[in-house]
């Protein structure tokens, strides 16, 4: 049975290691669009090259809103034939809500709101959410996804790692607070003006604008530097021990077929 537009556009949009030749080369224009998205973001920041070139940049920026919006409204379109928005209605709505809709919806909305009456403070906000183009692209990047399943799988032991995290935090702002409050009224006025101390320690960026200066504080915080290291290299170890068991796990490289979804592993 010939398969339908839908079901074609849908088979050429998702990424698949299967795909054949119009997948691929949708596959490489959309990257390149991408990074030249990136590249122009970054380069015309240079206020001599944006007034130079100004105009190439905003052609730029209209043929790759068309660009996205074209294919936003078609991924909306074919996600139908994806058993899990099977639905006409609800199915699409469930895909719009998913993280990667909203990334491809956020890489081209921005240009959309400049054009109401905005305040413009709020109008360079929108601005910065053109990054988003950025993330479009690991989508097809096989190393954001095997990130993306180690956080999933170790999710509930980072969690507790970070909160571990938080509570020594608190711990070190209070003791700080209580050791240096009266040497230094204003800069250990509180204890949570104390945890911005107590941040650049644990993360042992030692930033300058606030350090102990009484011996107690002092003391302390060399303590707190020392245990700074230790503290941080648990969702470290975390995740590399989940990198290293999802790819030396026998087959643990299972994918997911976009055009049917069904498992299967390299091998296959």
């Amino acid at each position: 049975m010939k398969p339908t537009f839908r079901k074609r556009l849908y088979l050429t949009l998702e990424p698949t290691e299967r795909g054949g030749l119009a997948e691929q080369i949708f596959e490489y224009v959309l990257i390149s669009i991408i990074v030249l998205n990136i590249v122009a973001i970054i380069v015309q920041s240079v206020p001599s090259v944006y007034k130079v070139y100004h105009t190439f940049f905003y052609a730029f920026e209209l043929f790759s809103v068309i660009f996205f919006t074209l294919e936003y409204v078609a991924r909306v379109y074919a996600c139908v034939e994806n058993p899990k928005y099977r639905h006409p209605v609800k199915g699409r709505l469930k895909y719009m809500r998913s993280g990667m809709a909203v990334i491809d919806l956020m890489a081209f909305l921005p240009f959309y709101l400049t054009f109401l009456p905005i305040d413009l403070r709020f109008l360079r906000v929108f601005r910065l959410m053109a990054l988003f183009r950025m993330f479009k692209i690991t989508r097809y990047m096989q190393a954001m996804i095997i990130f993306k399943k180690v956080l999933h799988e170790r999710r509930e032991q980072l969690v507790l790692s970070f909160v571990f995290v938080i509570f020594i935090l608190i711990i070190i702002s209070f003791f700080m607070y209580y050791a240096e409050h009266e040497a230094q009224p204003d800069k250990f006025g509180s204890i949570p003006e104390a945890m911005w101390w107590g941040m650049a320690t644990l993360t042992t960026i030692g930033y300058g604008d606030v350090v102990p200066i009484t011996p107690l504080g002092k003391f302390l915080g060399g303590i707190f530097a020392l245990a700074g290291v230790a503290i941080l290299a648990l969702p470290t170890g975390i995740l590399s021990s989940g990198f290293f068991e999802l790819l030396h796990k026998p087959g643990s490289k299972k994918h997911v077929c976009p055009h049917c979804g069904k498992e299967f592993h390299d091998s296959e």
